[in-house]
């Protein structure tokens, strides 16, 4: 193995990264392994630190290797790691916990009260290799390509949101059609949902977000989607609405789209308060309302494995490119664009 390794480096405190050849290779903790990553996607975190915005600021400490969705190889073990071993293949969870907190203890690692995210908090996987604690580690699947396994972080994200509820024979609305609302509506298909409606502003998200499993997609730059499903629903409204887009004018809205009685998922994070007629949206309705962040350790993760196996979800289309890790610029520069899918990372 060689002392140094490529990656991508976030340096300075500017929009932009890095591409370094002579990094030195993590070592690892008695809780640790190194993994030669293989495949690595981009997340909206990782643009939020590639553009700098105040959120990153708040919690990176530079320079850093950033990027954690990912998969790869085990190369070596720490002395305490003993239900993985040399030549695993695995993909990361995202989430350290610290195993010692009130939320670890009830089987919530996923809330972990001290949590820290490898990538932010800790050197990421945008590098040929990686380490992470064995908390983080899953194995994959042999059937389950490397390109795949970098993709379950995420899918993880959509398939906590769409199962944190009912949803079989329910009517489903997805808001927005990024890469997780994709793979959402993928996850409500396979699951057995009734209907399901998937909005978004761009016609390229939702022309894939039908191949995902969609009956009926609206652009809502052009329609009042609202609208569209109370008139296709008889006035009632969905029975289950998830947003994945943070939008703080979607979500207030979306509420006049869900049936009383039905269940409203949070999962998209707003950037300023949200104003909701309680009244209207949430009491007379008796809406159940819920949020969710990433994925439950290791719950999710066996209910992705069993939904990518099932035949009914097809994860390709939902991948919009790859590109060499040097070529990290160009990645970045499509989703700026507008571009659909995830943008694969290839060490």
């Amino acid at each position: 193995m060689n002392k140094v390794m490529k990656g991508i480096v976030k340096e300075n405190r500017t929009m932009g990264a890095v591409f370094r050849e002579d990094l030195p290779i993590p070592e690892i903790t008695d809780n640790d392994v190194l993994v030669r990553v293989r495949a690595t996607a981009i997340c909206g975190t990782d643009i939020h630190i590639y553009n700098w915005t105040k959120w990153a600021e708040d919690r990176l400490k530079l320079p850093m290797v950033f990027g954690h969705e990912f998969s790869g190889d085990i190369v070596a073990v720490g002395s305490a790691v003993k239900k993985f071993k040399v030549g695993d293949r695995i993909a990361g969870e995202t989430h350290i916990p610290c195993n010692k907190c009130y939320q670890c203890q009830t089987g919530n690692q996923h809330i972990c009260e001290n949590m820290e995210i490898v990538g932010v908090h800790t050197p990421g996987a945008f590098s040929e290799y990686a380490a992470i604690p064995q908390d983080c580690v899953w194995l994959l699947d042999d059937d389950i390509s490397y390109e795949k396994g970098a993709l379950l972080e995420p899918m993880g994200v959509a398939v906590h949101g769409v199962l944190s509820g009912e949803i079989g024979g329910k009517t489903v609305l997805i808001l927005g059609c990024g890469p997780i609302g994709l793979m959402a509506v993928g996850a409500a298909y396979a699951s057995g949902a009734a209907k399901i409606y998937a909005i978004d502003i761009f016609d390229d998200k939702l022309d894939v977000a039908k191949k995902m499993g969609a009956d009926v997609i609206i652009n809502s730059k052009n329609e009042d989607y609202v609208k569209v499903i109370l008139d296709d629903t008889k006035g009632q409204g969905v029975d289950v609405v998830i947003d994945y887009t943070g939008n703080e004018f979607v979500i207030a809205k979306s509420f006049d789209a869900l049936k009383k009685g039905g269940r409203y998922t949070l999962v998209g994070l707003p950037n300023s308060e949200v104003k909701l007629n309680l009244t209207d949206s949430v009491i007379y309705k008796e809406a159940k309302i819920n949020g969710v962040t990433g994925r439950e350790m290791y719950k999710t993760w066996w209910q992705c494995n069993d939904i990518l196996k099932s035949g009914k979800f097809d994860i390709e289309p939902v991948i919009g490119g790859t590109y060499k890790m040097q070529d990290f610029d160009k990645a970045f520069a499509a989703l700026a664009a507008g571009a659909s899918g995830k943008m694969l990372l290839i060490p």
